[in-house]
């Protein structure tokens, strides 16, 4: 009989937020895999629980080496919890390996629901939330972060990133220059904590606040694109943006279908400004 690995939420913030759930896991597991085995050692003696199995570190470094080591534990039937130093593993933290392992070897896994950055800083962006993507943590080199935000130019869904404090004011101009210095954004600073503070504003406005220095734990909320806005629909641009899709290896077909999208116009028009290149 298999064992079951439980994901349990962590507070990003005051720990009277935790589930009550997590005080009873962490209690009854047999092992508590912790990104950051200090931070859990708090938390027990804030929320005022023992922890009855054994204790190992699960991070970054040692993810890939102590994976099949609790997918051992898991396949002769103990329970495994795992809990990362906020909000739920796996979400830009470790865990995703172990889940994978375990649906592969056909291991329940479950969770204990709670805190969570993305939807918190979501929920209080004033920002549209009927749809929406996490993209995490931007790439730190230049190029790569710049590539990356090209390919959301044009993403109408509402995206939410993560950012180290001092890089927030690096990525806030990344995507000024990527969206645009007018798109509606907030950053969403210690939330639920002390010291919480959701800046809103266009993007431009943000780089010039976040120029004086961002402290604390960081969440970036931004407006996704409105349909349309960003390309010109006379015959000439619309040429050159299917131009453009087709150079990064989309074919002719496919780019005239995704130029039309992001113009609002029915493909039959990009098609002819293409092809024809008459007037609309």
């Amino acid at each position: 009989m298999t064992g079951v690995l439980v994901l349990a939420a962590t507070p990003i913030g005051r720990v009277g937020d935790a589930p009550p759930r997590l005080a009873e896991e962490l209690a009854g597991a047999d092992v508590v895999a912790a990104e950051d085995t200090r931070r859990l050692r708090r938390l027990t003696t804030d929320l005022g629980v023992s922890i009855g199995g054994r204790v190992v570190s699960y991070f970054e470094g040692n993810e890939v080496a102590r994976t099949p080591v609790l997918l051992e534990a898991l396949l002769a039937g103990e329970r495994v919890l795992l809990v990362t130093d906020a909000g739920m593993p796996s979400v830009s933290d470790p865990g995703y390996r172990l889940v994978a392992a375990a649906v592969e070897h056909d291991v329940p896994v479950t969770a204990v629901p709670g805190p969570s950055a993305v939807l918190t800083a979501l929920a209080v962006s004033g920002l549209p939330v009927d749809r929406f993507c996490f993209e995490g943590f931007l790439p730190r080199k230049a190029g790569e972060r710049a590539r990356r935000l090209r390919d959301l130019a044009h993403e109408e869904r509402t995206m939410v990133f993560f950012e180290a404090p001092h890089r927030t004011g690096t990525a806030l101009a990344a995507m000024a220059d990527a969206l645009g210095a007018d798109r509606p954004a907030a950053v969403c600073r210690e939330l639920t904590k002390t010291h919480e503070e959701v800046r809103r504003g266009p993007l431009g406005d943000l780089v010039a606040w976040a120029a004086e220095g961002v402290r604390g734990e960081v969440t970036i909320v931004v407006a996704g694109a409105t349909p349309g806005a960003d390309v010109a629909t006379d015959p000439a641009s619309l040429r050159t943006a299917v131009a453009e899709h087709e150079e990064d290896g989309m074919s002719r077909k496919d780019a005239i279908v995704e130029v039309a999208r992001l113009a609002g116009l029915p493909k039959r028009e990009v098609y002819q400004a293409v092809h024809v290149g008459g007037e609309r």
